[in-house]
């Protein structure tokens, strides 16, 4: 008798799928076709929202209990977590600008090979030849697919692996710089500590890049309000991004977060593709098809090892 998947379950699953494109699509609008040109402000605004929310979430909702920071090291570990995090979420941006949604996606699917090299470099981490070997399809992929995209920019190639590579690196940081039990923290209690140190550091740097971003933002709005409520919205959206990728590895698994997100990749391009209108090829599609079917090879390799 086959096992019905729960309502909740779906719900859950939905709502990731739809606050992560959503906010990739809201980001996409904003840097591009809005006159709104500040990702560092953008990301300080994530940050913002997402401090405010996550201890909404954690001290008043009690979606998760509250772990505290247990010592001034573990602090100083968490605000060099934060500070990649920062790096990764702003070069993600600036790539945004330059770049379609579908492209961004194809080069972010390239972060287990990153992952992988740093996880040799800080740890000196191997994995089996035959998940070293199912990382050539993940580069060659993205390889005839920057070839083959119409709207290639190499500046906004450069910043979107960039900011690929600086994720990578956030996760294996903190497999390294949290990895005992006493130190330990869910996502969700990691990501309340974090984001308030993100915004301390995004901040001055707004001040010192953006310097007439309020009076733009102003300008915007008086224009138009609706500038405003794609800001607000956009930032909860963000937070929503993290809380919903919580609760689908709660109540599914890792593994089958792996899986979901290499969905999810594909209905982001798919659906960015369908609004934005940007040119594509089949070859750039070709390309991007092997890198997620290298993905996947790679996390089944990855899973067959444990």
């Amino acid at each position: 008798m086959k096992t019905m998947i729960p309502w909740t379950t779906i719900w859950i699953v939905f709502s990731w799928y739809g606050s992560n494109i959503g906010v990739l699509l809201l980001n996409k609008y904003l840097l591009t076709y809005c006159g709104f040109k500040y990702p560092i402000f953008l990301t300080m605004c994530h940050m913002l929202a997402s401090s405010l929310l996550s201890y909404v979430a954690i001290a008043w909702l009690k979606v998760v209990p509250m772990q505290a920071i247990g010592s001034k090291k573990q602090f100083i570990k968490i605000f060099g977590l934060s500070s990649v995090f920062c790096f990764s979420v702003v070069l993600g941006n600036v790539s945004l600008q330059y770049l379609p949604v579908s492209f961004n996606q194809a080069i972010g699917a390239t972060t287990p090979f990153f992952t992988a090299v740093f996880a040799y470099v800080m740890m000196k981490k191997t994995e089996s030849w035959v998940t070293y070997l199912t990382l050539l399809p993940v580069v060659a992929g993205v390889i005839i697919a920057s070839g083959a995209e119409p709207s290639f920019h190499l500046f906004g190639f450069l910043m979107c692996v960039s900011a690929t590579a600086a994720r990578a690196s956030k996760s294996v940081l903190q497999a390294i710089l949290l990895s005992s039990e006493e130190e330990k923290l869910n996502s969700m209690n990691l990501l309340m500590y974090m984001a308030p140190i993100a915004v301390v550091i995004l901040l001055p740097a707004t001040l010192l890049m953006e310097r007439n971003v309020i009076a733009i933002t102003m300008a915007l709005a008086r224009k138009d309000t609706i500038v405003v409520y794609y800001l607000l919205f956009n930032s909860s959206l963000a937070y929503f991004v993290n809380l919903t990728n919580f609760l689908v590895t709660k109540h599914t698994s890792a593994l089958t977060l792996q899986v979901l997100g290499n969905a999810k990749g594909a209905v982001a391009v798919v659906v960015s593709i369908i609004i934005f209108k940007n040119p594509v090829s089949l070859m750039g599609m070709l390309g991007y098809s092997l890198t997620v079917v290298g993905v996947l090879l790679y996390n089944e390799s990855k899973n067959g090892n444990k």
